[in-house]
């Protein structure tokens, strides 16, 4: 089979100081198939080249928007990135097909642990509640929207459980470079993260 081309599309504007994304980051696997598209290092001043963004997205099968659970969102630039790149007969309407059955989902990191993502938590509601704006978006841009790969409580993990989850993504990116996916089977689980556990069992 041929490889899926993976586009990790990487928004942290305090990157230096997180240590759950560097560890994500370190173990992303370097292979010609797997671009590392660093956001705020590309464009500090947000002046987004449209057509260089486009382009990327064209090039790739796997869509990854990686960044930290900020007010129960993205950070700006990540939002800038999506008004202004998922142009309208581009990317939807009824001459924008150029993203139809692409896949694309989020990787998350958030100091907040699972339990307080609920109806009874601190936080109300659970990860997937908050992100169906971005489900949304994917959906109306005719992309196969996937649940998220979610990195909790990271305020309060040692050095080896910033390690441990950087392994953790990295084999789950090599899987995906290399295997087809049963996006059905996978959109029974909250989590991304909790069916490739299944996968490495």
């Amino acid at each position: 089979m041929s490889k899926n081309k993976i586009l990790i599309l990487f928004s942290h504007p305090l990157f230096e100081k997180s240590h759950a994304n560097k560890a994500l980051v370190e173990n992303i696997p370097s292979s010609e198939n797997i671009t590392f598209h660093d956001l705020y290092e590309e464009y500090p001043d947000f002046d987004i080249d449209v057509k260089k963004e486009q382009a990327l997205l064209s090039q790739h099968d796997i869509i990854i928007w990686h960044h930290p659970m900020y007010w129960y969102s993205c950070p700006p630039l990540m939002k800038q990135w999506i008004d202004m790149v998922l142009e309208h007969n581009w990317a939807y309407g009824k001459k924008g097909t150029m993203l139809q059955d692409k896949i694309i989902f989020q990787v998350i990191t958030t100091g907040g642990d699972k339990e307080n993502y609920c109806e009874t938590g601190s936080d109300r509601y659970t990860v997937l509640e908050l992100l169906e704006p971005f489900n949304q978006t994917a959906k109306v841009c005719n992309m196969t929207y996937l649940p998220p790969f979610v990195v909790h409580g990271t305020h309060n993990m040692t050095k080896e459980d910033y390690e441990k989850n950087g392994l953790v993504y990295g084999y789950f990116l090599d899987y995906l470079e290399n295997n087809d996916l049963d996006t059905d089977e996978i959109l029974q689980y909250h989590y991304l993260n909790e069916w490739f556990a299944t996968i490495l069992t």
